[in-house]
């Protein structure tokens, strides 16, 4: 199986502006980021998709895969979708996609294998993680994204409150009657399905849960979810930068 590892990088984030840039210990996070994942046996490529110039020239002096993409893209996937199109139009082929989230410098290479392991059946469209939600503040944020699966592993839905509503419940019992899990946001596609997913317009749900992945599963994709015990530490904002160096 040929898999593609992706690392969408762009300049102007909101919180973080220069975000792939930022220096940790001695070297940008995109090269930290970069070089944790070309050490990962199942990826047989890496690029990094970005929409600025100076994040080319960084990635090209550490001696880095680089491909310039559009600046309008609405996410990840999206930049991702654009590699495809540039390395089908160069005779370039893959069997998976690996979406590889560029602002967590220490990457978990176990979560790769586990997301890879999943198109080994023939039949998966879509692969993604989940973990287990452990604290009451987790379950309640809208900030953390929560899932709800079938018994095969497919998900049902992702929400961004807590699923399933534990009716005649008080809340503070809520994670010791009932198993909740949190989405981890990384994901993997193959070559087939993540040219479709581009072109696909935004649904109802997902602009109310302001959640792509529902725009999917709207259209009737299967999106297959495997459990990591890992979690990596993303960095948001320059504060959450502070702490990683602490």
């Amino acid at each position: 199986m040929k898999v593609l590892g992706v690392i969408p990088a762009r300049y102007a984030s909101t919180r973080f502006p220069g975000k792939p840039l930022a220096m940790i210990d001695g070297r940008p996070m995109i090269q930290h980021v970069y070089e944790g994942v070309r050490g990962i046996n199942v990826l047989s490529d890496v690029v990094v998709a970005t929409d600025d110039e100076r994040i080319v020239d960084c990635v090209k002096g550490f001696g880095g895969n680089v491909v310039m993409t559009s600046t309008s893209h609405r996410s990840g996937t999206d930049r991702c979708g654009e590699i495809v199109e540039k390395y089908l139009a160069e005779g370039k082929n893959y069997d998976v996609v690996v979406n590889i989230q560029g602002d967590e410098p220490n990457v978990e290479h176990s979560q790769i294998e586990t997301l890879v392991s999943c198109f080994g059946d023939g039949a998966t469209q879509i692969a993604t993680l989940k973990k287990q939600i452990l604290s009451k503040e987790e379950l309640f944020s809208p900030n953390v994204v929560k899932v709800v699966c079938s018994s095969s592993g497919d998900a049902f839905y992702f929400s961004r409150c807590p699923i399933p509503y534990m009716r005649g419940c008080e809340q503070d019992q809520w994670l010791q009657k009932h198993k909740y899990y949190k989405h981890i946001g990384i994901y993997a596609y193959t070559f087939e399905t993540l040219q479709k997913l581009v072109k696909l317009e935004q649904t109802s749900l997902e602009l109310a849960e302001s959640l792509e992945q529902l725009r999917w599963i709207e259209n009737g994709y299967t999106i297959k979810v495997e459990e990591t015990m890992v979690e990596n530490i993303a960095i948001d904002t320059p504060e959450d930068l502070l702490k990683l160096k602490k």
